[in-house]
């Protein structure tokens, strides 16, 4: 351990640069910053972010679908009036809302990562500064204490107890000890003390570094709702070739057409195959989900959270920081065994002034009890969650030399001890308690609690947040779990929790079995844990996942750094430590927990609606490849021009899929995301396409002469609409005026169409006489009960 200068206490994040204590080295010059950034040994990895505008308009436009669909564009811009081309400039507007969409999710996210953005401390021309990340040069000596996390690779130059985290790099949960001259590596953290280390690889070459900025780097990849559209879509290729060759072969061989009616009645039937809103519309409900977010100050670091949250059953919670803000009071002092109180008070003061970093509990000791000036701190313990206590040795003013320990009163003391009844008591009332004792051994003995005499109990007052009651019940009314997981007393969690209506069993972690089954099943018995170390709360995770639940986890401290990386979704407080911001997908940067139903409710829109569209989308691409097939075996013409369907696809899947993917959803999503989706799909398309073809054979034995193509086409236009109509009406269930209207609207646009003499002819769509149109109806009828059934008893038959 190292001694600690008086005055060396350093302001984490004051702007205006600080003198830096006598002894300390004063860091580089600013001549030789200059110097290194002009040799480029500057920290340039890329910061976090979204895609540059660039890779977005790549991603957006370079498909293999709009290849597909701009190759037939272009073919029927030269063979086929402006009518039947209106699917390309559908595709081109589609495009074009999805790169605007996620070039301003693209803004939000970076004007939210740079507010939520480390800025280290870097010693230079002899002060303290801030600096980004981005700024650190090669030889710059970076400023380090608890919650700090290692930027860049480099060598420990100072260490006041420093205890490094390393397990997020190695997988060795224990917190290393540093000393001067011992190596730190990037993407570690701080756990305990303070130091500072001088950086000796920046930039790319801090290798972990930039592993870590890559794990966190926005995306859309790595979930199972974009691995689910990409099965689909290779399924859609595989059925589209085939079907599409020999579309083609019977159009412009076998009937033996004019060869522009024959091109236009082949693209007809390709076009609809494709199903290029499906993953447009992915992209721009999730460009929406960032954007809404960011309104309400939530940095989502990883795209795919959003769809993790959706299917959150259990949120494990971190008391501190959480249900209780950051700040404490001191309330009341107990002096035990007749012990002068103002003796008492000057130990505390002098504690308060050894830590340099305090944290929120010692803050409020140093807030009530002054320092004592003819005290001086010879050595110091900073505070671990792993021992739960700290300590301090000090050099008394008339000489004498005593060794105190500040922690919980439950870990310090023995379990007769008189003082933790009194504790006991106090922590029922939701009071968090502290024992001041003092040890009979030195601080580096790793049994100085044993023989500690207990002088004092300390007791604080956590200030809870008025919003969490409110954000606990949304979660019980959402059938999503919550579980208190802190590192405070159990009966002082338990308390806590109960004031905020949180009901359920308290658990003392140190209780808790260690095998995965045992503790799982304690798990999902309790509702409260205390005494839960940085290393439980990482097990108690895993336990729950192996329950098969979806894990959030909130935190704000390094304590919860090892649990958050491995929760299926992570969530930090803004004012949390750098360490759990750069761990979580989740950062609240306005700090309030209250945020979190919304992020959930976000996540719950995004995939609900998804999933609900999706359907839409291909049940159109199975009713077409169906077509085709059915063309090719019967030998006729193929009965809609690309216009047909360019309309039905508008009304029927195009305009209400958008309003659809972006109305409130609360359905807790459900995973087998393919399955769910085919399983509607397939039938769907399959009546759909029945029927159809079933309305153009009829109408091709009762119509003949000239124009008869057109009136057949006419019939079967109208039996898809109203078919394709009843689809959407399953799908916007459960109903709601706006739903109901949605689907009206669209009835009426169809009607419309066929009512004004200009749209019958801009769409060749009129129906001739009065007995076919209404066996045409009479058909949907039919396809849509038999659908109706059909889909409810593959939902009894399939459950997911």
């Amino acid at each position: 351990m190292q001694h600690i200068d008086a005055g060396a206490e350093l302001d984490p994040v004051h702007p205006v640069p600080l003198p830096v204590p006598p002894g300390r080295t004063a860091g580089l010059t600013t001549a030789e910053v200059a110097e290194r950034v002009a040799r480029g040994q500057v920290n340039d990895v890329p910061v976090r972010s979204s895609r540059s505008f660039g890779e977005i308009v790549r991603a957006n436009v370079f498909t293999r679908f709009n290849a597909i669909i701009g190759v037939l564009w272009l073919i029927m811009l030269v063979v086929a009036p402006i009518q039947d081309s209106l699917f390309g400039f559908v595709i081109l507007a589609n495009t074009g809302i999805g790169i605007v969409q996620e070039w301003r999710a693209k803004k939000t996210l970076d004007s939210l990562a740079v507010i939520g953005e480390s800025r280290p401390t870097v010693r230079r021309d002899g002060a303290a500064v801030e600096v980004s990340t981005s700024e650190i040069v090669l030889g710059d000596l970076i400023e380090i204490g608890p919650g700090d996390k290692i930027a860049v690779d480099g060598v420990c130059a100072e260490a006041d107890g420093l205890e490094i985290d390393e397990s997020l790099l190695t997988g060795e949960a224990d917190p290393v000890v540093k000393r001067p001259g011992d190596q730190v590596m990037s993407g570690s953290f701080v756990v305990a003390g303070g130091g500072a280390f001088a950086a000796t690889k920046v930039g790319r070459e801090a290798y972990a570094a930039q592993l870590a900025e890559e794990a966190s780097r926005f995306t859309l990849v790595h979930s199972e709702l974009r691995t689910g559209i990409s099965t689909i879509l290779k399924y859609v290729t595989w059925m589209m070739v085939p079907a599409a060759i020999g579309l083609v072969a019977t159009q412009l061989v076998v009937k033996n057409n004019g060869l522009k009616d024959a091109v236009a009645r082949t693209v007809g039937g390709i076009v609809p195959m494709v199903p290029e809103g499906l993953v447009l519309l992915t992209s721009v409900a999730f460009a929406i989900g960032v954007i809404r977010l960011g309104r309400q100050q939530c940095l989502v670091q990883e795209l795919p959270a959003i769809e993790g949250l959706a299917r959150i059953d259990t949120v494990c919670l971190d008391k501190t920081g959480t249900l209780t803000e950051g700040g404490m009071d001191v309330t009341e002092l107990r002096a035990l065994d007749g012990v002068d109180e103002t003796y008492v008070r000057k130990v505390l003061g002098s504690l308060g002034e050894s830590d340099p970093r305090p944290n929120a509990s010692l803050q409020a000791i140093i807030d009530a009890y002054p320092d004592s000036e003819d005290w001086r701190c010879v050595e110091s313990l900073p505070f671990s969650s792993a021992r739960k206590y700290s300590g301090a040795t000090f050099s008394e003013g008339d000489g004498e030399t005593s060794t105190w320990l500040l922690g919980a009163p439950d870990v310090l003391l023995g379990a007769d001890d008189p003082a933790l009844a009194e504790t006991l008591r106090l922590n029922e009332q939701g009071l968090r308690v502290l024992l001041l004792a003092r040890a009979g051994r030195d601080l580096d003995d790793p049994k100085v609690p044993q023989g500690a005499r207990a002088t004092a109990l300390v007791v604080l007052e956590q200030r809870l947040r008025p919003d969490a009651a409110d954000t606990l019940r949304y979660f019980a009314d959402q059938d999503v779990r919550a579980k208190v997981i802190s590192g405070d007393n159990a009966v002082s969690v338990g308390a806590v929790a109960a004031k905020l209506g949180l009901s359920g069993t308290t658990v003392d972690a140190r209780r808790l079995p260690a095998e995965r089954d045992g503790m799982a099943e304690a798990l999902d018995a309790g509702t409260v844990f205390g005494r839960v170390t940085p290393q439980q709360k990482r097990d108690m995770v895993g336990a729950l996942q192996s329950r098969g639940h979806t894990v959030a986890m909130t935190g704000d401290g390094v304590n919860d750094v090892l649990a958050l990386k491995d929760a299926d979704i992570g969530v930090s407080m803004g004012s949390g430590s750098e360490a759990t911001r750069a761990v979580a997908q989740i950062v609240l940067l306005n700090n309030s927990f209250a945020t979190l139903p919304s992020v959930v409710a976000e996540g719950r829109r995004v995939i609900g609606n998804i999933t609900r569209v999706a359907t839409l989308f291909l049940v159109k691409t199975v009713y077409s490849v169906l077509l085709a097939v059915l063309v090719v075996c019967w030998q006729v013409e193929y009965p809609f021009l690309p216009r047909h369907l360019t309309l039905l696809s508008t009304l029927t899947i195009g305009i209400p899929a958008f309003f659809l993917a972006l109305a409130p959803n609360k359905e807790r999503a459900q995973p087998h995301f393919v399955r769910r989706v085919m399983r509607y799909s397939i039938p769907g398309g399959v009546v759909a396409g029945v029927a159809t073809f079933v309305t153009y054979l009829v109408a091709r034995h009762y119509y003949t002469g000239a124009g008869s193509l057109d009136a057949e086409t006419s019939a079967a236009t109208l039996t898809l609409f109203l078919i394709s109509l009843w689809v959407l009406a399953i799908i916007a269930r459960p109903y709601t005026w706006w739903r109901i209207a949605l689907v009206a609207a669209m009835g009426v646009a169809f009607v419309f169409v066929l009512a004004v003499p200009a749209l019958q002819s801009f769409f060749a769509l009129k129906l001739v006489g009065v007995a076919m149109p209404w066996t045409a109806v009479g058909v949907a009828v039919v396809g849509s009960a038999v659908l109706e059934l059909l889909w409810k008893w593959v939902e009894r038959k399939y459950p997911v």
